[in-house]
């Protein structure tokens, strides 16, 4: 018994890891999805809603900013996706670490980066202004199909797709020191992931256009199939709640 359930407190911790991974390589995968959205489909965000409500407020202002059907597709398109993933996700019960309907949100999502993909490379990478809003419109689905999947796990300032509530809560833990490092180390790492994300998807636009918009969908057909091996396992020892709960 005792044997069990140090393996199983093992197990726990390394799913721990595994889950902190998969969030920060997500979140890797949205910021490329910006990047590529702003550069090449009309200065528009496929995940940073609050950018394109920002937009939105400049244009009925009379002020330079992008079209409306942009804007309002990624929005719509966003919204669509996280009512989506949100049906896929709601039925999930009890304290799992990653439900299985959280990693089927995601797969679902992949539809999306499909067919992302077959109009990119129909377009030969350069889309008109008619085709750009579809392709805002299925990388907003996607994203906000992400969202809502990352939400159902609920971990504190983590979003992927945003990061201002992760630069909250990583910036004031310094007035009390109150997070572990684990959580600390978890923020930072989402930060970390957007930028990198970002930069990998302006260079991938800059030096291999064509090619761009794969880095996102093969990173989450990535961590589905991590998800997959990883957490779908049984686990036929209850663990106790002080690691049930990190």
């Amino acid at each position: 018994m005792q044997t069990e359930l140090v393996t199983n407190i093992h197990n726990q911790a390394l799913e721990l890891r595994v889950r902190d991974l998969l969030l920060n390589v997500l979140a890797g995968s949205s910021g490329a999805v910006d990047a590529i959205s702003f550069l090449a489909l009309g200065k528009v965000f496929s995940a940073f809603m609050t950018g394109n409500i920002a937009f939105l407020g400049l244009r009925v202002a009379g002020a330079n900013a992008p079209g409306w059907v942009a804007i309002l597709t990624s929005m719509a398109a966003f919204a669509a996706g996280v009512y989506l993933s949100t049906l896929i996700v709601k039925p999930s019960k009890g304290s799992a670490l990653w439900p299985q309907r959280v990693t089927v949100a995601l797969g679902a999502s992949l539809i999306a980066h499909a067919a992302f993909l077959a109009v990119w490379f129909a377009s030969n990478g350069q889309p008109s202004i008619d085709v750009a809003h579809v392709l805002l419109g299925l990388w907003g689905l996607a994203m906000g199909m992400q969202s809502a999947a990352v939400r159902t796990l609920h971990v504190d300032g983590v979003f992927t797709t945003a990061a201002t509530a992760t630069i909250i809560l990583l910036v004031g833990d310094i007035t009390n020191w109150s997070a572990t490092v684990e959580e600390r180390r978890r923020l930072a790492g989402v930060l970390v992931s957007l930028f990198v994300g970002a930069t990998a998807g302006g260079l991938l636009l800059v030096h291999a256009p064509i090619y761009a918009p794969v880095l996102p969908a093969v990173i989450t057909i990535a961590v589905v199939v991590t998800a997959l091996i990883v957490f779908q396992t049984p686990r036929s020892l209850k663990l106790p709640a002080e690691f049930r709960l990190l």
